[in-house]
């Protein structure tokens, strides 16, 4: 849907997703939707200027990147820079925005998130589950619920990069033929979170180990983000991740176990269909691979048609890639435009 103007947005926590979000707007073809207003992180502007211009994951920016004291100059337009810890400690209102995109992943409770609706941003999408479903107005998946956005919500998360990439794999094999079960293995690329060398944790011993070393079990709140979107699943999922040391792109190693029996031809075949009919958010492939084939693709997931198994009684092992960083940050553009589609026309 053509919106009446460009979402005038900020981008608070300039880290990995806050840059691949300015990046998805000036790669080619530029999305006209968006005019960012201003960029909230607390590490120095060259720095910033620094990163945005030269990525290791996504190689060297699509734009010209310039700054001066106080601004990011991206593609020859200067956006605003702040440095502020403190959400209060800025006049939102002052801006005239229409959506601060919350990419720092600090702020997850209903209370914090609400800081920022109380200094005066009109709303807040933001780029994690929340610490629970109560904490945000709606959550939203592209292709699964994006339509059921009013436009009147204050706070909306767009879930996580995994919650994105297995929904609509789980949604297609429930409609088909029926979940009985379903476990997920993820293996996720490394995060921030991780030291290089071992190092403390504030509360995850595991994650105290060596990124570049070891393959290290995290927790995962995995099966309770398919719950909150697919709610006939609600006892029927169980997860665990383990980060992998790569930079990018991660896989998912489904187990499910359907109402009725199948065979491998009959999975592929339905990811084949379901990938045109789900345009830009599944993909399907059963050519050979390797996870960084899949660095900087958009899809929110990719089907490996070469990893269908199955035995016979119902019981099918799948894999599904998803770039963690590019795919999710598409979507999060995605679901702002579905949101400012509905807000921007209200009266």
């Amino acid at each position: 849907m053509p919106l009446p103007r460009p979402i005038r947005i900020a981008i608070n926590g300039y880290g990995r997703i806050g840059r691949c979000l300015l990046r998805a707007i000036y790669e080619p073809p530029r999305r006209q939707e968006f005019d960012v207003v201003v960029i909230n992180e607390p590490a120095t502007i060259a720095t910033m200027a620094y990163l945005t211009r030269f990525d290791s994951t996504h190689g060297v920016f699509p734009a010209q990147i310039e700054h001066n004291e106080h601004e990011l100059i991206v593609g020859g337009k200067a956006i605003r820079v702040l440095h502020e810890t403190d959400p209060k400690s800025i006049d939102w209102a002052a801006l005239d925005l229409d959506m601060l995109i919350e990419c720092s992943g600090a702020f997850g409770s209903r209370a914090q998130l609400q800081q920022f609706l109380d200094a005066g941003c009109p709303r807040v999408l933001v780029s994690n589950p929340g610490n629970s479903a109560q904490d945000v107005d709606f959550t939203a998946v592209l292709g699964i619920n994006h339509e059921l956005l009013q436009g009147d919500e204050r706070i909306v998360s767009n879930a996580s990069c995994t919650t994105n990439a297995i929904i609509p794999v789980l949604a297609e094999l429930d409609k088909t033929f029926g979940i009985r079960h379903a476990f997920l293995s993820t293996l996720h690329s490394v995060m921030n979170d991780q030291p290089m060398i071992d190092g403390y944790h504030s509360s995850d011993l595991a994650r105290t180990r060596s990124a570049l070393q070891s393959m290290i079990p995290v927790s995962t709140g995995l099966a309770t983000g398919v719950e909150r979107l697919l709610p006939q699943l609600k006892g029927k999922v169980q997860a665990k991740s383990i980060r992998v040391p790569i930079l990018n792109v991660s896989a998912i190693d489904l187990m499910v176990n359907l109402e009725r029996d199948t065979s491998r031809d009959e999975i592929n075949q339905l990811f084949q269909k379901a990938a045109q009919q789900w345009p830009g958010i599944l993909d399907y492939s059963d050519q050979a691979h390797a996870s960084i084939d899949f660095n900087h693709n958009p899809h929110s997931a990719v089907v490996d048609g070469s990893q269908t198994r199955t035995n016979g009684d119902g019981l099918v092992n799948m894999l599904v890639w998803f770039d963690n960083e590019w795919g999710f940050s598409n979507r999060m553009l995605d679901i702002a435009c579905v949101w400012a589609a509905r807000f921007l026309r209200q009266p």
